[in-house]
């Protein structure tokens, strides 16, 4: 049982609590029961996980390299938030190029431009695996994919779904070759999103909600999109809007 806060396992736990450090050891942090084993279905490696008993309510089978048991004050100083239930994975994340990516026939994708919050990420990976989407691209990315808060505003469903990382220069040529129709909410020229037709091969392209979409996806975009305001607001979270526009594209190509 590892009981020191300064034990050299624990304190590289803490390190991997910043991008820089998950990136250079190609390790991600993953908390949680349900996240845990939502990753390791999805086929990512536990290299080791971490039990505190004094927290832990069922017994754990978790497939895992390493497991290390650890004391409440030492799982206190590597959780990263509030109501754990005892259980924190270091894990090897899984990343793929778009290029290889083989979608089937009128894909729906979501396109995430310069996504900064991971809290908006997950959100919209937990809605991009309820609607059944066949990939999510983050274009221009300013956060890593597989950020602690992502996984868990995801509850582990960022792990299900395909998720691309390239420049938009990149993702549009992939979404020309591939015939896929370049679906923009911006403003300026836009249609009712009720009034665009999903039912062929669609990206739906999100911007930043302090500065919406940057120019190359306004002159990339085959059709801009409006959500119509019918109150005092004028604009939506960015993850309410993906999954308004996501779902009404899975409405349509149901009926």
């Amino acid at each position: 049982m590892i009981t020191s806060k300064s034990n050299p396992k624990i304190k590289n736990v803490v390190k991997l609590q910043k991008s820089s450090e998950r990136r250079e050891q190609n390790r991600i942090i993953i908390e949680g029961r349900r996240e845990i084993e939502r990753a390791v279905a999805c086929g990512f490696v536990v290299d080791t996980l971490f039990v505190c008993n004094d927290i832990l309510k069922e017994s754990v089978n978790i497939a895992a390299n390493y497991v290390e048991e650890v004391t409440l004050e030492v799982f206190e100083k590597i959780a990263y938030r509030e109501g754990s239930d005892g259980l924190l994975a270091v894990a090897i994340p899984k990343y793929a190029d778009l290029k290889s990516f083989k979608s089937k026939k009128n894909p729906l994708i979501i396109v995430l431009e310069t996504v900064e919050k991971p809290g908006n990420l997950g959100a919209i990976m937990r809605t991009a695996d309820a609607a059944g989407v066949d990939a999510v691209i983050i274009a221009d990315p300013r956060t890593d994919l597989f950020n602690p808060n992502a996984i868990r505003a995801s509850i582990g469903t960022i792990f299900n779904v395909p998720l691309f990382a390239c420049s938009s220069e990149e993702c549009i040529k992939w979404l020309r070759v591939n015939d896929i129709k370049i679906y923009c909410t911006y403003l300026k020229a836009s249609i009712d999103y009720l009034e665009a037709d999903f039912r062929q091969g669609s990206a739906i392209v999100m911007g930043t909600e302090a500065t919406g979409i940057s120019d190359i996806w306004v002159e990339a975009a085959d059709q801009n999109l409006i959500i119509p305001m019918n109150g005092i607001a004028d604009s939506l979270n960015v993850s309410v809007t993906t999954a308004i526009v996501v779902f009404e594209a899975v409405r349509q190509r149901r009926s």
